[in-house]
């Protein structure tokens, strides 16, 4: 055995290496049929595809941390994984990110320029993506990378769409819409999130048929021109005796009908409501329910339009101010009170959104609500109450999901239009994909005519990212490859994206196959930075401390270890103090590494002939614990409290006792109970490391490396067998056994922390008295181990031995009493 741990151990370089070492020898790559003597079980991962739109930041590490420990996990347990990469880079988050960094858009060097562009920066940003989740010791068969944009994802994503529209389950119309003005394009529900700001309530004078006044209260005025109704609760009683009746608009002059509906809250503002299109979603619902007329006064830009009269051109906020003043003017503005306002934005910039009436493309998912939430119910939640978003999500669907957009960079649909009747004309599916834009179909429309418009619009980056399960697997260009890996065995993901992705992905599968994409969902929190423990985001500078920054300064595996501190679904504060922590662990463990070396050179671990102490039979009990609890854990998905088992063995059970025991034995060349120390030790540090493996791949590797390779015989720790419990090991009588003994050392050292002497420093002699004869003749089995633990010289044991002033141990099997000599 090549003997060649450092004094030092230098992350900063032996990381490096070892990433290199890993890449270069596959030491993660998946094994194809005809690469393996024998079929293993597959474990395939649906990894995130990584949006490129900005700077990773720890956040990022924390989460896809996660799926690498379980990944590593079942790889030792002799699964073969299939772990591929994607990378997100198809659609608006990267649009942005080249109009922020370039300072371009679109319109100004039009749509080629910029889709290059977009590829241009794409591909820098993955490059810098992949640089760093080697880093990290991501154990990715990088092989299997994909991009969202390239050939193969964009033909997966267009032949997903040909075959909804062949099934009736996509569809176009031109329906109203979630608009965002900031970048010009519908967005899905999904992608709404809720923002709190200051506003203000405003109430103002509708006149009744009477003449009478009747007040109705807004927070946005200036929708006044694009007013189609009023709203009371049926059973409001203020106002049941004017439903039906007509009601003029302030200041434009024109009726309205007012109108009944259970939506209409009698407790918020004056119980009557105005429906303006559109305002909100209701506004939509009531448009719909009630066949209300259309006025359209917000234009895509977030301007008023022409049919908004003398406010045409002015923003929102501008017609807001103006309205408001006109209104008081005209004595027509009875109260204007302040309020804190919830208001949908989109999740990308934080806009306000309108709804506008546009021509899109939709999936439908509200007609089959009932067979999606069975589907949910047929996945694995981890955590399991994670499944009651996802519930929440589906039953309160109100929209179909909406797929196109309106910019430039991202999967095209793959369509035309006919000129002469409008007809919706299908690429062919062998020529997939195609840009609409630039080729023309292969046939003529049914009606004859060759004249043809493309489909200018792209679709949502949903739309290809919720076929991932197929891009990963290589459906279309590895047919046998995705057999293998389908359905995957685990969904790594944000808990912020079950409303989108995982739902997405839920849809795409039933809709297609009629299948569940995978078995297990786990959903990772977020890494949260500040006093505050705000969310950061890559499109928004990427927080306070980089990913590499932390790396070069305290170890990938300092990160990893911080990274497993907190269990999946739990958000988490950066915690620079943990990650030094696990710097401090790493230190650790090469340290007990290097005290074993001297003692493990040429070693061949054997079980005939030896003998061992009841300190050796209690830690390899306790070995056999540590490892069926963390294995539970683990294949349980429970990652954060199975590395803390682990650690407290190691620190607490290994190296502060075990070591300190059976110094005497194993620094004593003559001593026959030398090879029990050994094999105990042998056995102990070989499986410490690979229960840490999965969460600290490069110290464990390194240590590996140096003390076991060579007679283990496998080329990485990582490509070892996770460990077995062994049950001639199993004891519950020895680790009662060990947990006296450590009672007995900790009896001592505090002992001389009371008395001010030094931990080291010996004893002339040691007492133990006992009234327990059976565990008398256990302290005797260990007496070295306990002279050695204690550094005493001399050491007594009996079960009548007079002691003055001793300190008793309460034990359910006795009292031990401990008499000290200095």
């Amino acid at each position: 055995m090549d003997m060649s741990l450092s004094k030092r151990y230098d992350p900063s370089i032996t990381e490096p290496a070892l990433c290199d070492l890993w890449q270069r020898e596959g030491t993660y790559h998946f094994k194809r049929e005809d690469e393996q003597p024998e079929q293993r079980e597959i474990y395939a991962i649906d990894t995130p595809p990584l949006t490129a739109s900005g700077n990773l930041h720890l956040g990022h590490a924390y989460s896809y941390s996660h799926t690498d420990f379980m990944a590593r996990f079942w790889r030792m347990n002799g699964y073969n994984v299939f772990y591929p990469m994607g990378y997100e880079d198809n659609g608006l988050p990267t649009e942005r990110l080249v109009e922020k960094r370039m300072g371009i858009t679109a319109l100004q060097v039009g749509r080629t320029a910029f889709i290059e562009k977009c590829l241009e920066v794409s591909d820098e940003v993955e490059k810098d993506y992949q640089t760093i989740w080697q880093r990290l010791g991501l154990s990715v068969d990088w092989r299997y990378s994909y991009r969202s944009i390239d050939e193969w994802s964009r033909k997966t994503s267009q032949w997903s769409f040909i075959d909804l529209y062949k099934k009736d389950l996509a569809y176009r119309r031109e329906a109203p819409t979630i608009w965002c003005p900031t970048c010009h394009t519908a967005i899905a529900q999904a992608e709404l999130n809720d923002l709190e700001r200051e506003s203000e309530f405003v109430t103002i004078v509708f006149t009744l048929e009477s003449g009478s006044a009747l007040p109705i209260a807004t927070t946005r005025p200036e929708l006044l021109s694009a007013c189609v109704a009023l709203f009371v609760h049926p059973e409001d009683t203020r106002y049941t005796h004017l439903i039906g009746s007509q009601v003029t608009v302030p200041l434009l002059g024109f009726k309205v009908p007012l109108l009944a509906d259970p939506k209409a809250d009698p407790a918020k503002g004056t119980g009557a409501v105005m429906c303006c299109t559109f305002g909100d979603v209701t506004d939509v619902e009531w448009w719909y329910t009630h066949k209300l007329p259309l006025k359209i006064i917000i234009g895509r830009d977030g301007r008023m339009t022409e049919a908004a009269g003398e406010f045409a051109g002015l923003s929102t906020k501008a017609a807001r101010q103006r309205m408001v003043a006109q209104l008081e003017e005209h004595g027509l503005l009875l109260k204007r009170e302040s309020v804190t306002q919830s208001v949908r934005v989109h999740e990308r910039c934080d806009t306000p959104v309108e709804y506008l009436v546009a021509w899109q493309w939709f999936i439908r998912v509200l007609d089959f609500k009932q067979q999606l939430l069975e589907a949910g119910e047929q996945i694995e939640w981890q955590p399991e109450h994670m499944h009651t978003r996802y519930r929440e999500w589906v039953e309160n669907l109100g929209w179909d999901w909406c797929i196109s957009r309106q910019r430039y960079f991202g999967v095209p649909f793959p369509l035309w239009y006919c000129r002469q009747c409008g007809e919706v004309l299908l690429a062919d599916e062998e020529l997939l994909p195609i840009d609409p834009t630039t080729q023309q179909p292969t046939h003529s429309c049914q009606c004859g005519c060759t004249d043809f418009a493309p489909e200018e619009d792209v679709m949502d980056t949903w739309a290809t990212s919720s076929m991932s399960p197929q891009i990963a697997g290589r459906w279309f260009a590895d047919p046998a490859l995705y057999a293998r890996v389908s359905p995957f065995a685990l969904r790594p993901q944000g808990h912020e994206i079950i409303r989108t992705w995982a739902f997405d992905t839920i849809v795409k599968s039933f809709h297609h196959f009629n299948t569940l994409p995978w078995k297990t969902v786990a959903l990772s929190g977020w890494g949260l930075a500040g006093a505050g423990g705000e969310k950061i985001s890559k499109s928004r500078g990427g927080g306070p401390m980089a990913p590499l920054k932390m790396i070069e300064r305290y170890s990938a595996d300092a990160v990893r270890y911080w990274a497993a501190s907190t269990g999946f679904g739990k958000d988490t504060l950066i915690s620079e103090e943990k990650i030094k922590n696990g710097a401090k662990l790493v230190t650790k463990l090469w340290n007990v590494a290097r005290f074993s070396e001297r003692f493990l050179e040429g070693y061949q671990p054997v079980t005939d002939g030896i003998e061992l102490t009841p300190t050796d039979r209690w830690l390899l009990a306790r070995l056999v614990s540590v490892i069926r609890r963390a294995t539970n854990l683990l294949q349980n998905y429970e990652y954060a409290t199975a590395k803390g088992e682990i650690e407290s063995f190691f620190w607490h059970d290994l190296a502060d006792n075990y070591l300190e025991m059976c110094k005497e034995r194993i620094y004593g060349e003559a001593s026959p109970l030398r090879e029990g120390a050994r094999y105990t030790l042998y056995s102990a540090l070989l499986t410490t490391l690979k229960l840490f493996a999965p969460f600290l791949p490069y110290v464990t590797e390194e240590i590996y490396h140096g003390l076991f390779a060579g007679h283990e015989g496998h080329p990485s720790i990582h490509l070892t067998c996770w460990p077995e419990a062994n049950p001639d090991w199993a004891s519950e009588q020895a680790e009662a056994a060990g947990e006296i003994l450590i009672e007995v050392a900790t009896a001592v050292r505090r002992y001389k922390s009371e008395a001010s002497i030094s931990l080291g420093a010996e004893l002339s002699w040691l007492f133990l008295s006992t009234p327990d004869e059976q565990l008398a003749t256990m302290l005797e089995a260990a007496r070295l181990d306990i002279m050695s633990v204690t550094r005493a010289r001399g050491l007594s044991i009996g079960t009548g031995l007079a002691l003055h002033g001793a300190t008793e141990i309460a034990r359910k099997e006795g009292v031990i009493t401990i008499g000290l000599e200095k």
